[in-house]
């Protein structure tokens, strides 16, 4: 028997509007959570179209495909995950389904290069691919085991419902960052910083699942049920706290040559969702951890990314002297889903960007029609910076954020730091 997706009746509405408006092949996401009995699709988002497809024809142009996929990905909040592809169009299903097979591998391909938490035995490897031809609007639901090369389809049962995440279950989490990641050479290209960055955060992803979850400030068993004993069909919300232990290594394991170090330190807020169906404490504590390793993960790629443009603007032209750069890392701002129930999904803002920007991305990432009024930016907020004329090292004030119950502070040290309070969030690479 193949997996079971049940489906928020508001991805039928958006299929359904997609059928009505478009011409032509119309490729997109599906948006939602795995669990080992069933699966739960809440969103689905058109890819956007570029310009090299907009004269492609019937194809679908699988690397644009992918793209969009990694784009959303780091806009999902824990718990949510690009669960698969669809295709409206009026080709034979037999046609269409090597293309919904490349897509979704290629998709999960390009999402997954960029996780750096191990796999466990109990994720879901299932993607599911729909096709749906928007002349007799009839839908085929097929899955492929994308850990598997030779994966064959397998038919899977799509089922829509109504209030699909109005029993979810939220766990909300601030945690202190604070790490120190060394570069190997003075004139590191951002190719070798990525790589060093991504190594380095790998040893402190390792940390965070290792670390020790708190819910509500108790330690529950993994099999415990975190409703247990709670109204059905009542929105229940979680705090959770990480307690991480560093990791213990003499100072001969850790003394190496190095031209320069990148600190990431402050506090960042995460999230995650679970859906109403007798949810583990096991799960929760996965989710959590994996959002936030995913949200910091994502900040110090966008940063790179942000890097190499200028890199390439300026023509690669930098600095001999010994230098300390203090930039900003992106605060992470949510919005609601717009579905009943509590399930949101985030962008990342830097400095000197305006809401309407991030109103704009949720648009063409999510297709969803967002006002600046349905953002919530109290979660994080950015750090204030200043540089002191008389020393070349930079000084960071004190900042104090209070979301809700909570307050923080933020201090930079004379290296190089990536200051993410509560969602202010600076980094300094510093030469040596």
């Amino acid at each position: 028997m193949g997996r079971s997706y049940i489906v928020e009746d508001a991805v039928e509405e958006y299929l359904s509007k997609l059928c009505s408006q478009e011409v032509g092949p119309v490729a997109g996401l599906l948006i939602g959570q795995s669990s080992v009995q069933r699966d739960f699709v809440v969103m689905a988002a058109r890819t956007p179209q570029s310009e090299e497809s907009a004269g492609a024809g019937q194809s679908v142009d699988k690397d644009w495909v992918s793209e969009h996929a990694r784009q959303v990905s780091r806009m999902l909040p824990g718990g949510l995950s690009v669960l698969g592809v669809f295709i409206i169009n009026d080709t034979d299903v037999k046609d269409t389904q090597t293309t919904l097979r490349q897509l979704v591998f290629a998709v999960e391909n390009l999402i997954s290069s960029e996780c750096l938490w191990n796999p466990t035995d109990d994720d879901v490897t299932d993607c599911v691919t729909l096709h749906v031809n928007p002349k007799t609007r009839k839908t085929v639901c097929r899955t492929f085991d994308v850990k598997d090369p030779k994966s064959v389809a397998k038919p899977a049962d799509w089922k829509y419902q109504s209030g699909v995440c109005s029993a979810w279950v939220t766990l909300s989490c601030w945690l202190n960052v604070d790490m120190l990641i060394p570069l190997p050479d003075s004139r590191i290209n951002t190719d070798s910083m990525d790589k060093c960055l991504k190594e380095g955060l790998k040893v402190w992803a390792h940390q965070i699942e290792s670390g020790i979850c708190l819910i509500d400030g108790k330690k529950m068993p993994e099999d415990s049920e975190l409703t247990a004993g709670q109204k059905r069909n009542v929105r229940q919300m979680y705090t959770a706290q990480l307690l991480i232990t560093p990791n213990v290594q003499r100072v001969s394991d850790v003394v190496q040559p190095c031209g320069g170090s990148v600190s990431i330190r402050g506090v960042i807020h995460s999230k995650a969702f679970l859906h109403g169906n007798k949810p583990k404490a096991k799960l929760a504590e996965k989710l959590l951890k994996r959002d936030v390793v995913s949200t910091v993960t994502t900040r110090v790629q966008m940063l790179l990314e942000e890097l190499l443009t200028q890199d390439k603007e300026s023509k690669g032209s930098r600095r001999d002297k010994q230098q300390i750069e203090l930039l900003s890392l992106p605060r992470r701002i949510y919005c609601p889903a717009k579905m009943s129930g509590p399930v949101c999904v985030c962008d990342y803002q830097f400095n000197g960007e305006g809401l309407s920007e991030i109103t704009d991305r949720l648009k063409e990432m999510l297709d969803i029609n967002a006002t600046e009024d349905d953002l919530d930016t109290t979660q994080e907020i950015p750090a204030e910076v200043t540089e002191s004329d008389d020393t070349t090292e930079p000084i960071v004030e004190k900042v104090e954020v209070e979301p809700k119950r909570n307050s923080y502070m933020g201090v930079a040290m004379a290296t190089a730091v990536a200051l993410l309070a509560t969602a202010a969030s600076m980094l300094y690479l510093s030469d040596v």
